[in-house]
Protein backbone atom coordinates (compact mmCIF):
# COMPACT_ATOMS: atom_id res chain seq x y z
CA UNK A 1 0.00 0.00 0.00
CA UNK A 2 2.90 2.35 1.13
CA UNK A 3 4.59 1.98 -2.20
CA UNK A 4 1.11 2.58 -4.59
CA UNK A 5 0.78 5.61 -2.58
CA UNK A 6 4.61 7.10 -2.79
CA UNK A 7 4.58 6.22 -6.96
CA UNK A 8 1.92 9.11 -7.77
CA UNK A 9 4.30 11.44 -5.17
CA UNK A 10 6.96 10.51 -7.36
CA UNK A 11 5.74 11.22 -10.60
CA UNK A 12 4.95 15.10 -9.40
CA UNK A 13 8.09 16.29 -8.54
CA UNK A 14 9.59 14.69 -11.67
CA UNK A 15 6.94 16.34 -13.68
CA UNK A 16 7.56 19.61 -11.75
CA UNK A 17 11.06 19.39 -11.62
CA UNK A 18 11.00 19.14 -15.08
CA UNK A 19 8.64 21.91 -15.92
CA UNK A 20 11.32 23.96 -13.85
CA UNK A 21 14.39 22.85 -15.73
CA UNK A 22 12.62 23.27 -19.25
CA UNK A 23 11.50 27.39 -18.30
CA UNK A 24 14.86 27.87 -17.21
CA UNK A 25 16.18 26.41 -20.89
CA UNK A 26 13.57 28.44 -22.72
CA UNK A 27 14.89 31.52 -21.07
CA UNK A 28 19.15 30.50 -21.10
CA UNK A 29 17.90 29.95 -24.78
CA UNK A 30 15.75 33.51 -25.64
CA UNK A 31 18.61 35.11 -23.97
CA UNK A 32 21.06 33.63 -26.04
CA UNK A 33 19.10 34.55 -29.43
CA UNK A 34 18.27 37.73 -27.97
CA UNK A 35 22.34 38.26 -26.91
CA UNK A 36 23.47 36.92 -30.69
CA UNK A 37 20.46 39.40 -32.19
CA UNK A 38 21.98 41.30 -35.65
CA UNK A 39 20.42 44.48 -33.85
CA UNK A 40 21.85 43.85 -30.43
CA UNK A 41 24.78 46.36 -29.29
CA UNK A 42 27.44 44.32 -28.85
CA UNK A 43 26.93 42.90 -32.40
CA UNK A 44 26.09 45.86 -34.39
CA UNK A 45 26.70 48.85 -31.98
CA UNK A 46 30.42 50.97 -32.26
CA UNK A 47 33.37 49.72 -31.26
CA UNK A 48 36.43 50.92 -29.32
CA UNK A 49 33.70 53.01 -27.57
CA UNK A 50 35.07 54.78 -24.31
CA UNK A 51 32.90 54.55 -21.38
CA UNK A 52 31.91 57.77 -19.46
CA UNK A 53 33.72 58.64 -16.59
CA UNK A 54 34.90 60.94 -14.02
CA UNK A 55 37.68 62.04 -16.73
CA UNK A 56 34.86 63.22 -18.44
CA UNK A 57 34.55 66.21 -15.99
CA UNK A 58 37.87 67.27 -17.49
CA UNK A 59 37.49 66.85 -20.58
CA UNK A 60 34.38 66.36 -22.02
CA UNK A 61 34.05 63.33 -24.49
CA UNK A 62 30.64 65.26 -26.00
CA UNK A 63 32.95 67.57 -27.08
CA UNK A 64 34.44 65.94 -29.62
CA UNK A 65 32.26 65.73 -33.32
CA UNK A 66 32.58 61.92 -33.98
CA UNK A 67 31.75 60.76 -30.36
CA UNK A 68 28.66 63.13 -30.59
CA UNK A 69 27.49 61.83 -33.82
CA UNK A 70 27.68 58.05 -32.55
CA UNK A 71 25.68 58.63 -29.42
CA UNK A 72 22.71 60.43 -31.45
CA UNK A 73 22.56 57.72 -33.82
CA UNK A 74 22.57 54.72 -31.46
CA UNK A 75 20.26 57.06 -29.83
CA UNK A 76 17.86 56.73 -32.52
CA UNK A 77 18.64 53.21 -33.92
CA UNK A 78 17.46 52.70 -30.18
CA UNK A 79 14.08 53.72 -30.80
CA UNK A 80 14.05 51.64 -33.99
CA UNK A 81 14.38 48.77 -31.73
CA UNK A 82 12.16 50.34 -28.87
CA UNK A 83 9.29 49.68 -31.61
CA UNK A 84 10.29 46.25 -32.41
CA UNK A 85 10.45 45.01 -28.75
CA UNK A 86 6.54 46.31 -29.16
CA UNK A 87 6.20 44.38 -32.07
CA UNK A 88 8.00 41.09 -31.11
CA UNK A 89 6.23 41.40 -27.47
CA UNK A 90 10.05 41.43 -25.48
CA UNK A 91 9.92 41.59 -22.26
CA UNK A 92 12.08 44.47 -20.35
CA UNK A 93 14.52 42.29 -19.19
CA UNK A 94 15.68 40.64 -23.18
CA UNK A 95 14.26 44.07 -24.71
CA UNK A 96 17.27 45.34 -27.16
CA UNK A 97 16.67 48.93 -27.16
CA UNK A 98 17.68 49.75 -23.85
CA UNK A 99 21.68 48.83 -24.15
CA UNK A 100 21.53 51.45 -27.02
CA UNK A 101 21.61 54.34 -24.52
CA UNK A 102 22.45 53.01 -21.38
CA UNK A 103 26.15 52.94 -21.80
CA UNK A 104 25.83 56.83 -22.48
CA UNK A 105 24.13 57.56 -18.74
CA UNK A 106 20.63 58.07 -20.57
CA UNK A 107 17.06 57.08 -19.92
CA UNK A 108 13.78 56.61 -21.42
CA UNK A 109 11.28 58.45 -20.26
CA UNK A 110 9.40 59.30 -22.39
CA UNK A 111 8.12 57.34 -25.89
CA UNK A 112 5.36 58.99 -28.94
CA UNK A 113 2.67 56.98 -30.49
CA UNK A 114 1.07 57.34 -33.40
CA UNK A 115 -1.83 57.15 -32.70
CA UNK A 116 -3.26 55.69 -35.97
CA UNK A 117 -1.91 52.54 -35.40
CA UNK A 118 -0.23 52.62 -31.87
CA UNK A 119 3.26 52.43 -33.01
CA UNK A 120 6.21 54.23 -31.64
CA UNK A 121 8.40 56.59 -33.92
CA UNK A 122 10.63 58.82 -31.43
CA UNK A 123 11.57 58.84 -28.18
CA UNK A 124 12.58 61.38 -25.37
CA UNK A 125 16.22 60.28 -23.32
CA UNK A 126 17.22 62.21 -20.79
CA UNK A 127 20.46 62.37 -19.13
CA UNK A 128 20.44 59.63 -16.22
CA UNK A 129 22.39 61.45 -13.03
CA UNK A 130 21.62 57.94 -10.67
CA UNK A 131 23.27 55.98 -13.74
CA UNK A 132 26.10 58.89 -14.01
CA UNK A 133 27.32 58.86 -10.19
CA UNK A 134 27.38 55.23 -10.37
CA UNK A 135 30.55 55.81 -12.24
CA UNK A 136 31.23 58.89 -10.25
CA UNK A 137 29.94 61.52 -13.17
CA UNK A 138 29.05 63.73 -10.89
CA UNK A 139 27.68 66.55 -13.48
CA UNK A 140 26.78 65.88 -16.87
CA UNK A 141 29.84 66.15 -19.49
CA UNK A 142 30.16 69.67 -21.11
CA UNK A 143 28.27 69.40 -24.85
CA UNK A 144 25.94 66.27 -23.33
CA UNK A 145 22.55 67.32 -23.80
CA UNK A 146 19.46 67.44 -21.10
CA UNK A 147 17.11 65.62 -23.48
CA UNK A 148 17.26 64.09 -27.09
CA UNK A 149 14.27 63.52 -29.04
CA UNK A 150 15.01 60.74 -31.31
CA UNK A 151 12.92 59.97 -34.23
CA UNK A 152 13.28 57.06 -36.29
CA UNK A 153 12.68 56.33 -39.86
CA UNK A 154 10.54 54.21 -41.87
CA UNK A 155 10.10 50.35 -40.99
CA UNK A 156 9.22 47.73 -43.59
CA UNK A 157 7.11 45.65 -40.95
CA UNK A 158 3.42 45.32 -41.33
CA UNK A 159 2.29 46.57 -38.29
CA UNK A 160 3.88 50.38 -38.86
CA UNK A 161 4.74 50.04 -42.45
CA UNK A 162 1.51 51.66 -43.82
CA UNK A 163 1.70 54.87 -41.57
CA UNK A 164 5.34 55.19 -42.34
CA UNK A 165 4.91 54.85 -45.83
CA UNK A 166 1.61 56.91 -46.05
CA UNK A 167 4.00 59.99 -44.38
CA UNK A 168 6.84 58.65 -47.27
CA UNK A 169 4.58 59.82 -49.97
CA UNK A 170 3.07 62.81 -47.93
CA UNK A 171 6.49 64.30 -48.37
CA UNK A 172 7.34 63.18 -52.07
CA UNK A 173 4.19 64.89 -53.14
CA UNK A 174 4.22 68.17 -50.85
CA UNK A 175 8.09 68.12 -49.72
CA UNK A 176 6.05 69.00 -46.44
CA UNK A 177 4.79 66.70 -43.14
CA UNK A 178 3.14 69.53 -41.38
CA UNK A 179 0.00 67.45 -41.91
CA UNK A 180 1.07 64.58 -40.51
CA UNK A 181 -0.28 63.58 -36.68
CA UNK A 182 3.40 62.93 -36.20
CA UNK A 183 4.79 66.54 -36.82
CA UNK A 184 2.27 67.60 -34.38
CA UNK A 185 3.24 65.28 -31.57
CA UNK A 186 7.11 65.80 -32.37
CA UNK A 187 6.67 69.37 -32.13
CA UNK A 188 4.32 69.64 -28.86
CA UNK A 189 6.53 67.12 -26.87
CA UNK A 190 10.18 69.31 -28.65
CA UNK A 191 8.59 72.59 -27.08
CA UNK A 192 7.50 71.08 -23.96
CA UNK A 193 11.26 69.46 -23.16
CA UNK A 194 12.33 72.80 -24.36
CA UNK A 195 10.35 74.68 -21.31
CA UNK A 196 11.95 71.88 -19.16
CA UNK A 197 15.19 71.84 -19.74
CA UNK A 198 15.74 75.08 -21.69
CA UNK A 199 16.11 75.10 -25.82
CA UNK A 200 20.23 74.84 -25.21
CA UNK A 201 19.80 71.77 -23.42
CA UNK A 202 17.95 69.67 -25.85
CA UNK A 203 18.81 68.06 -29.22
CA UNK A 204 16.42 66.70 -31.58
CA UNK A 205 17.23 64.25 -33.98
CA UNK A 206 16.09 61.68 -37.05
CA UNK A 207 16.86 59.31 -39.50
CA UNK A 208 15.53 59.16 -43.41
CA UNK A 209 11.33 60.03 -42.55
CA UNK A 210 12.29 61.15 -39.21
CA UNK A 211 15.02 63.49 -40.38
CA UNK A 212 12.51 64.96 -42.76
CA UNK A 213 10.05 64.93 -39.14
CA UNK A 214 13.31 66.87 -37.36
CA UNK A 215 13.88 69.36 -40.06
CA UNK A 216 10.93 70.87 -40.20
CA UNK A 217 9.79 70.43 -36.39
CA UNK A 218 13.32 71.82 -35.82
CA UNK A 219 12.09 74.88 -38.48
CA UNK A 220 9.30 75.25 -37.12
CA UNK A 221 10.59 75.95 -33.32
CA UNK A 222 13.31 78.38 -34.71
CA UNK A 223 10.79 80.66 -36.37
CA UNK A 224 9.41 81.09 -32.21
CA UNK A 225 12.97 81.98 -31.47
CA UNK A 226 13.47 78.33 -29.56
CA UNK A 227 16.80 76.92 -31.30
CA UNK A 228 17.45 73.20 -30.75
CA UNK A 229 20.90 71.46 -31.60
CA UNK A 230 19.35 69.42 -34.89
CA UNK A 231 21.11 66.38 -36.24
CA UNK A 232 19.57 64.56 -39.45
CA UNK A 233 20.63 61.46 -40.87
CA UNK A 234 19.80 60.87 -44.46
CA UNK A 235 17.00 63.55 -44.17
CA UNK A 236 14.89 62.86 -47.91
CA UNK A 237 15.54 65.20 -50.10
CA UNK A 238 13.49 64.38 -53.19
CA UNK A 239 9.76 65.45 -53.98
CA UNK A 240 7.87 66.17 -56.68
CA UNK A 241 7.33 69.92 -55.31
CA UNK A 242 10.80 70.21 -55.97
CA UNK A 243 11.39 68.59 -59.12
CA UNK A 244 8.81 70.99 -60.14
CA UNK A 245 10.20 74.08 -58.54
CA UNK A 246 13.47 72.95 -60.56
CA UNK A 247 11.99 72.89 -63.86
CA UNK A 248 10.30 76.23 -63.14
CA UNK A 249 13.55 77.92 -62.40
CA UNK A 250 15.31 76.13 -65.17
CA UNK A 251 12.58 77.37 -67.36
CA UNK A 252 13.11 80.89 -66.69
CA UNK A 253 16.63 80.83 -66.92
CA UNK A 254 16.28 79.61 -70.49
CA UNK A 255 13.61 82.52 -71.10
CA UNK A 256 15.97 84.79 -69.90
CA UNK A 257 18.72 83.57 -71.79
CA UNK A 258 16.21 83.83 -75.53
CA UNK A 259 15.00 86.96 -74.06
CA UNK A 260 18.73 88.60 -73.92
CA UNK A 261 19.47 87.26 -77.49
CA UNK A 262 16.38 88.88 -78.95
CA UNK A 263 17.67 92.28 -80.77
CA UNK A 264 15.50 95.29 -79.07
CA UNK A 265 13.08 97.14 -80.85
CA UNK A 266 11.48 100.53 -80.86
CA UNK A 267 8.42 99.39 -79.92
CA UNK A 268 9.84 97.34 -76.64
CA UNK A 269 11.35 100.98 -75.87
CA UNK A 270 7.66 102.33 -76.16
CA UNK A 271 6.20 99.62 -73.67
CA UNK A 272 8.89 100.26 -71.66
CA UNK A 273 8.10 104.45 -71.47
CA UNK A 274 4.79 103.71 -71.26
CA UNK A 275 4.70 100.95 -67.54
CA UNK A 276 6.52 103.82 -66.38
CA UNK A 277 4.61 103.01 -63.27
CA UNK A 278 6.30 99.54 -63.38
CA UNK A 279 9.74 100.66 -64.06
CA UNK A 280 8.93 102.94 -60.53
CA UNK A 281 7.81 100.11 -58.60
CA UNK A 282 11.37 98.59 -60.21
CA UNK A 283 13.76 100.95 -58.88
CA UNK A 284 11.80 101.09 -55.50
CA UNK A 285 12.34 97.55 -55.14
CA UNK A 286 15.81 97.80 -55.62
CA UNK A 287 16.40 100.34 -53.55
CA UNK A 288 15.68 98.79 -50.32
CA UNK A 289 16.52 94.66 -51.21
CA UNK A 290 20.16 96.20 -49.96
CA UNK A 291 18.83 96.89 -46.74
CA UNK A 292 16.91 93.72 -46.28
CA UNK A 293 20.11 91.99 -44.32
CA UNK A 294 19.70 94.54 -41.25
CA UNK A 295 15.97 92.76 -41.08
CA UNK A 296 17.12 90.08 -38.59
CA UNK A 297 13.75 89.31 -36.67
CA UNK A 298 15.35 87.85 -33.52
CA UNK A 299 12.55 85.39 -33.81
CA UNK A 300 13.80 84.31 -37.03
CA UNK A 301 17.31 82.16 -35.51
CA UNK A 302 19.84 84.15 -38.08
CA UNK A 303 22.50 82.21 -37.74
CA UNK A 304 21.50 80.53 -34.17
CA UNK A 305 19.73 77.34 -35.64
CA UNK A 306 22.06 75.76 -37.67
CA UNK A 307 21.21 71.97 -38.36
CA UNK A 308 23.92 69.04 -39.27
CA UNK A 309 23.01 67.14 -42.05
CA UNK A 310 24.97 63.73 -42.99
CA UNK A 311 24.06 62.48 -45.97
CA UNK A 312 26.08 59.79 -48.55
CA UNK A 313 25.65 60.42 -52.58
CA UNK A 314 24.77 56.91 -53.11
CA UNK A 315 21.58 57.26 -51.20
CA UNK A 316 19.44 58.54 -54.10
CA UNK A 317 16.74 59.72 -51.12
CA UNK A 318 19.68 62.26 -49.71
CA UNK A 319 22.03 62.74 -52.67
CA UNK A 320 19.83 65.76 -53.90
CA UNK A 321 21.53 67.49 -51.23
CA UNK A 322 25.16 67.00 -52.98
CA UNK A 323 23.43 67.15 -56.57
CA UNK A 324 25.69 69.17 -58.82
CA UNK A 325 21.88 70.98 -59.63
CA UNK A 326 20.78 71.60 -56.27
CA UNK A 327 24.37 72.33 -54.81
CA UNK A 328 26.93 74.98 -55.22
CA UNK A 329 30.56 73.68 -55.55
CA UNK A 330 33.39 75.76 -53.92
CA UNK A 331 36.83 74.97 -54.01
CA UNK A 332 37.75 76.14 -50.59
CA UNK A 333 40.88 74.57 -49.57
CA UNK A 334 39.69 74.55 -46.21
CA UNK A 335 36.69 72.28 -46.01
CA UNK A 336 35.41 73.50 -42.50
CA UNK A 337 34.15 76.41 -43.77
CA UNK A 338 32.47 75.38 -46.83
CA UNK A 339 28.78 75.83 -45.48
CA UNK A 340 25.51 76.37 -47.09
CA UNK A 341 25.37 80.43 -45.94
CA UNK A 342 21.55 81.93 -45.51
CA UNK A 343 22.67 84.66 -47.57
CA UNK A 344 23.09 87.12 -44.76
CA UNK A 345 26.86 85.63 -45.05
CA UNK A 346 25.99 83.12 -42.17
CA UNK A 347 26.43 79.63 -41.51
CA UNK A 348 22.95 78.04 -42.25
CA UNK A 349 23.25 74.16 -41.70
CA UNK A 350 26.75 71.79 -41.58
CA UNK A 351 26.21 69.22 -44.37
CA UNK A 352 29.10 66.23 -43.92
CA UNK A 353 29.23 64.14 -46.51
CA UNK A 354 30.24 60.43 -46.84
CA UNK A 355 33.46 60.14 -48.73
CA UNK A 356 33.65 56.62 -49.56
CA UNK A 357 33.47 55.56 -53.04
CA UNK A 358 30.24 53.69 -54.48
CA UNK A 359 28.56 52.03 -52.24
CA UNK A 360 25.09 49.90 -51.88
CA UNK A 361 21.86 51.70 -51.75
CA UNK A 362 21.03 49.25 -48.21
CA UNK A 363 24.50 50.70 -46.91
CA UNK A 364 24.17 53.83 -48.25
CA UNK A 365 21.27 54.49 -46.38
CA UNK A 366 22.11 52.83 -43.10
CA UNK A 367 22.01 54.46 -39.85
CA UNK A 368 24.94 52.11 -38.58
CA UNK A 369 27.20 53.95 -40.85
CA UNK A 370 27.23 57.09 -38.64
CA UNK A 371 28.63 55.26 -36.21
CA UNK A 372 31.36 53.42 -37.91
CA UNK A 373 34.57 53.38 -36.60
CA UNK A 374 36.38 54.07 -40.09
CA UNK A 375 33.56 57.15 -41.27
CA UNK A 376 35.05 59.80 -43.39
CA UNK A 377 33.46 62.72 -43.75
CA UNK A 378 33.70 66.12 -45.38
CA UNK A 379 32.28 69.19 -45.09
CA UNK A 380 30.04 70.61 -48.14
CA UNK A 381 28.24 73.10 -49.87
CA UNK A 382 24.52 72.64 -50.72
CA UNK A 383 21.73 75.41 -52.49
CA UNK A 384 18.90 72.79 -50.92
CA UNK A 385 19.42 73.75 -48.00
CA UNK A 386 19.80 77.00 -47.91
CA UNK A 387 16.39 76.90 -49.87
CA UNK A 388 14.54 75.06 -47.21
CA UNK A 389 15.59 77.22 -44.31
CA UNK A 390 14.99 80.39 -46.69
CA UNK A 391 12.13 81.60 -45.03
CA UNK A 392 13.68 81.68 -41.51
CA UNK A 393 15.56 85.16 -42.69
CA UNK A 394 12.65 86.81 -44.62
CA UNK A 395 9.69 88.22 -41.64
CA UNK A 396 5.97 88.53 -42.36
CA UNK A 397 6.24 91.77 -42.78
CA UNK A 398 8.81 92.31 -45.25
CA UNK A 399 7.33 89.86 -47.30
CA UNK A 400 3.66 91.26 -47.03
CA UNK A 401 5.62 94.54 -48.43
CA UNK A 402 7.64 92.81 -51.08
CA UNK A 403 3.81 91.97 -52.31
CA UNK A 404 2.49 95.53 -52.38
CA UNK A 405 5.62 96.51 -53.61
CA UNK A 406 6.34 99.35 -51.11
CA UNK A 407 10.08 99.32 -49.53
CA UNK A 408 9.99 98.52 -45.77
CA UNK A 409 9.96 101.22 -42.96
Amino acid sequence: MSRQMTIPVIKEEDEGTKEVVQEKDEEVQQKGEEASHPHAFHVSGPRNLTNLNWRDLISSSWKDANYKRTVIACFIQAVYLVELDRQENRSPENALAPNWWIPFKYKLTQTLIDERDGSIFGAILEWDRAAAMADLVLIRPSGAPKAVLALRGTLLKSPTMRRDIEDDLRFLAWESLKGSVRFKVALEVLKSVSDTYGSSNVCIAGHSLGAGFALQVGKALAKDGIYVETHLFNPPSVSLAMSLRNFGEKAELVWKKLKSMLPSSSSEEGQGIGNGGDKTVSIGLKSWIPRLSSFKNAGFGVGKWVPHLYVNNSDYICCSYTDPECSEEKNDGDKENVCPTNGHGQVAAKLFVVTKEKQKFHEAHALEQWWSSDAQLQQANSKLISRQLKSLYTTTNVSSQVMQGTPPR
